[in-house]
């Protein structure tokens, strides 16, 4: 169907309204569209803005080391271990059960606390720039494929200290308030 030309000027709330009933020819509906195809293209830049600025808010909440309140997770280790620094690499590897001896040599048992505990999560995230499900599948893959064992588990952060005090080699990670002298703090790169 062929629509007249109509020389007058029209003012179209809907253009696609008025391209059912026929009132627009299709030169008309080339300019009535501009100012609709441009107000799209204006939501998609707002709406991609907003995406963005969500974005960036929640990145920047992710990459707060501690909230407040909170105290930092640090790496400890037995007394009688001789190494004082770790890089991270090499922190991720024994705590994922990957390397089994300390960097001189010395067998290193490895100890943590419950996926769900809140510092086990923020230990993982924030020393270690992983989640705690990775280190868990990594652990059940060694164990099914009987390749390796996973970590000894403890219960709680007390648990954690005295079992690192008196297991040689031992490698665990606590808050800040519940370090003495029993145990030292292995310093991460």
């Amino acid at each position: 169907m062929r629509h007249q030309l109509i020389h007058a000027t029209v003012v179209v709330n809907d253009p696609c309204m008025a391209l059912e009933r026929g009132v627009l020819s299709t030169s008309e509906q080339i300019y009535s569209m501009r100012p609709f195809v441009f107000t799209v293209y204006l939501g998609r830049q707002i709406a991609l803005l907003t995406i963005m600025i969500i974005l960036v808010i929640g990145l920047s909440l992710t990459c707060t080391t501690a909230y407040a309140g909170e105290q930092p997770v640090l790496l400890v280790a037995n007394s009688d271990v001789t190494t004082r620094r770790l890089n991270r690499d090499t922190a991720r590897a024994i705590i994922a059960m990957r390397q089994r001896t300390w960097p001189d040599g010395q067998a290193v048992r490895v100890f943590v606390l419950d996926n769900n505990h809140p510092v086990h999560a923020r230990f993982a995230k924030e020393q270690l720039s992983v989640y705690p499900h990775q280190l868990q599948l990594a652990w059940d893959r060694m164990v099914f494929s009987g390749t390796g064992q996973a970590p000894d588990r403890v219960n709680n952060q007390l648990e954690m200290r005295e079992r690192v005090a008196n297991t040689p080699g031992a490698l665990g990670y606590l808050e800040r308030e519940y370090l003495d002298d029993s145990i030292q703090v292995i310093s991460m790169d």
